[in-house]
């Protein structure tokens, strides 16, 4: 299997309102450093797994509405509990609609994608499923 990784970055606020959470039941902030990795089983004709150009833009997209925001307002996140799991399979869930309707100059050799979300140097969640 092959793969090509892309990196990017969001600062958020959110509470996670369990008492599971401890102290971060409150409302606080992170910076996750977000990877997404798209996996083929073969290179096509120019050596390459995917364009990283557009693999690059295609997260950065995906995470656009998430930067900045508070998730506790998002409309889409009402009554959800916005764990770094459930932020990757969100953010996985969107990268996968990005390969099915336009790709990313792979000629629809994506198989596999791995979005993880870095949350500290000690810390980090993903999600990883077939396309």
């Amino acid at each position: 299997m092959f793969a090509v990784e892309v990196r990017d970055h969001i600062m958020i606020a959110h509470s996670l309102p369990s008492p599971v959470f401890g102290p971060a039941q409150g409302m606080h902030g992170a910076t996750f450093v977000v990877d997404a990795a798209f996996y083929t089983k073969d290179l096509d004709e120019n050596g390459l797994v995917v364009d990283i150009g557009l693999a690059t833009e295609a997260l950065s997209k995906v995470l656009a509405p998430l930067n900045y925001a508070n998730l506790d307002e998002v409309p889409a996140f009402k009554g959800k509990i916005t764990t770094t799991e459930f932020l990757c399979h969100r953010i996985w869930t969107q990268l996968r609609e990005t390969v099915k309707t336009t790709g990313l100059g792979d000629g629809g050799r994506v198989c596999r994608i791995k979005v993880s979300l870095e949350e500290s140097h000690v810390a980090r969640g993903w999600y990883e499923a077939d396309v």
